[in-house]
């Protein structure tokens, strides 16, 4: 229960941030993130960041939500390594408010 608890709490807050007004801020935030610190693009296509990686799935086609964006950074998935150690809560927050703004357009 308490997981379950947890999850509808941190969906909750992320709707909450999504709409917030700092959303340009995130959009920086997440850009920068994409671009540099954890280096995205490396791997994943995203137009909006003018990266053609080939490794990782074509953003742009996969189009993931928000939820699926924070777990997937947060944990890793298959060869995907997990940026939990590498990227602070704020910056996984904004980057997957970047991604997924980014590819629903």
């Amino acid at each position: 229960m308490n997981k379950i608890f947890f999850k509808i709490i941190f969906l909750i807050l992320i709707i909450i941030f999504t709409t917030s007004s700092n959303a340009d801020d995130k959009m920086a935030m997440g850009l920068e993130v994409y671009n540099n610190k954890a280096q995205c693009g490396v791997c994943h296509t995203l137009e909006s960041a003018g990266s053609n990686g080939q490794i990782g799935p074509n953003l742009d086609v996969v189009k993931p939500t928000i939820e699926q964006i924070i777990l997937t950074v947060t944990n890793g998935i298959g060869v995907m390594p997990s940026f939990k150690d590498t990227l602070s809560k704020e910056e996984i927050e904004s980057l997957a408010h970047y991604v997924f703004n980014s590819t629903n357009k």
